[in-house]
């Protein structure tokens, strides 16, 4: 039987790459299906993944530090059960002993061969360079694939770069710092310099030269940024960000972001980009949800469950959505898709740091499974204990601001969605309701919340927006005993 191989997980609709943080299991050793064998790590996430399939680990491909992009094998098991020792030689990405000395260099090519064949000679050189890079080097070079788009239009060579991450590896700070401070533009200048000291001697010698002859000089084809069209714009403006770097002034205290707060700030970014944010609010009366609570809590606590006022607006949520299919949809392109799942995301706080698991299915659930469900993947989230396909593919998303205080808040559309609710905090007010047997007015002490709903106007309509917030408000002031 052949063997399985273990690819690096899409630990998100945005995720691109994985970092392989430690690996559990070492090669030869048994393992069980869906028995953790490594731990995975991304801007988004941390995670532990599973085994595919039982039998033992066999290889590991990609060792320990190392990022690889998503899909990227990164093991492979022997369902057989047996792993041949001559595996495990490439296991762990360990410390990279010196590097042996490089053969010596071939005699350079004579001023009267050169001209012979000068396309031929970078490949060479290449070629040549493949061979002889040590394994630190190759490390080194091999960096993401923003990195090296970034460094191919600026006609920058990576392995010039100084390289702070894993064993050197040059991230996407480390690359735009080297643009920014003139990098890719010196070598450029020392080979404008220094071409006249090695072509100068060779003209005397060939005085019946012409342009037709020889090329003139010019600079060597990596250095010449790729062209960048109008598409291509677009898309790095939809992908890519950068943000500004401000001066440092005495008594300020300088951090660099961690993963979760650097992915946050970019897709806010991307998100403020392409979205066209538009906000509405509206008041709702929890008298009938707090009533609920009340006279349900010993029961529900019976049986395991604690309710709170959220569970209560993502199981009224999860109803309605399917009736607005814009506002569960996205739009793709030049496409619309209207999704055939109500997946609530679900805004966790993970102080610092934000994370959105996702509910799959939410209009399943009934509203003390809607409630377990949300407890089980917040107290997961915050212990990073997440699987992967648990923080993807929402298609809506609830953001709860007012667990903390906040009266109403404009929340940010996620990539990927078109709307997200933003719940303000329940506070007691004195309002004025109406006797429904008398019709009269009087003044009362009621419990409410301001909702406000953030939608993309490129495909939801204001109108449809109000129509989604008063069936939600109609829900939740007269809710269902059998919900």
């Amino acid at each position: 039987m052949s063997r399985i191989e273990v690819p690096m997980p899409q630990m998100g609709e945005s995720i691109a790459e994985g970092t392989v943080s430690r690996w559990l299991k070492e090669v030869g050793d048994l393992v069980e299906r869906d028995e953790p064998i490594l731990e995975i790590s991304t801007d988004k996430v941390d995670a532990e993944i599973p085994a595919p399939s039982a039998g033992s680990l066999a290889e590991i491909v990609v060792g320990e530090g190392e990022t690889v992009e998503v899909g990227t094998v990164v093991a492979y098991i022997d369902p057989d059960g047996s792993a041949p020792a001559a595996t495990a030689a490439p296991a762990k990405a360990g410390p990279v002993g010196p590097p042996a000395p490089p053969p010596p260099s071939p005699p350079p090519p004579t001023p009267v061969a050169a001209p012979e064949a000068p396309q031929e000679q970078p490949v060479a050189e290449e070629e040549e360079a493949e061979c002889t890079t040590t394994s630190a080097e190759r490390l080194r070079t091999r960096s993401t694939p923003v990195v090296r788009r970034i460094a191919a239009e600026a006609g920058v060579d990576i392995s010039r770069v100084p390289g702070t991450g894993h064993q050197g590896r040059v991230t996407k700070q480390d690359i735009l710092a080297f643009i920014e401070s003139g990098g890719a533009e010196a070598p450029a200048a020392e080979e404008a310099g220094a071409q006249p000291a090695v072509t100068e001697p060779a003209r005397p010698a060939e005085p019946a030269a012409t342009s037709a002859d020889q090329p003139e000089p010019g600079p060597p084809p990596a250095a010449v940024p790729a062209a960048r069209t109008g598409d291509d714009l677009w898309a790095r403006y939809a992908r890519e960000v950068e943000h500004p770097v401000f001066p440092v002034r005495d008594g300020d205290r300088v951090e660099t972001m961690d993963r979760v707060r650097r992915l946050t700030a970019d897709h806010m970014v991307l998100s403020k980009r392409i979205h066209t944010h538009v906000h509405s609010i509206v008041e709702i009366d929890f008298t009938t949800v707090d009533r609920m609570r009340r006279l349900n809590k010993t029961r529900w606590a019976e049986r395991g469950a604690r309710v709170s006022y959220t569970a209560f607006v993502a199981w009224a949520c999860s109803r309605i959505l399917r009736d607005f299919p814009s506002v569960n949809g996205v739009i793709s392109g030049n496409n619309v898709i209207y999704r055939g799942a109500v997946n609530l995301g679900m805004a966790v706080d993970l102080n610092p740091g934000l994370i959105v698991p996702v509910i799959h299915n939410a209009d399943d659930l009934s509203l003390v499974g809607t409630a377990r469900k949300i407890i089980d993947l917040a107290t997961r989230a915050k212990s990073r204990q997440l699987s992967p396909g648990e923080i993807q593919g929402a298609t809506f998303t609830i953001t709860n601001p007012g667990v903390l205080g906040t009266m109403v808040g404009m929340p940010i559309i996620p990539k990927g969605t078109s709307a997200i609710l933003g719940t303000g905090s329940i506070d007691k007010r004195v309002v004025v309701v109406t006797d429904p047997g008398t019709g009269d007015d009087y003044m009362a002490i009621r419990k409410r919340s301001f909702f406000s709903i953030g939608y993309d106007h490129r495909l939801v309509d204001g109108a449809d927006t109000a129509r989604f917030l008063s069936r939600l408000k109609e829900l939740l002031e007269d809710f269902p005993e059998d919900a």
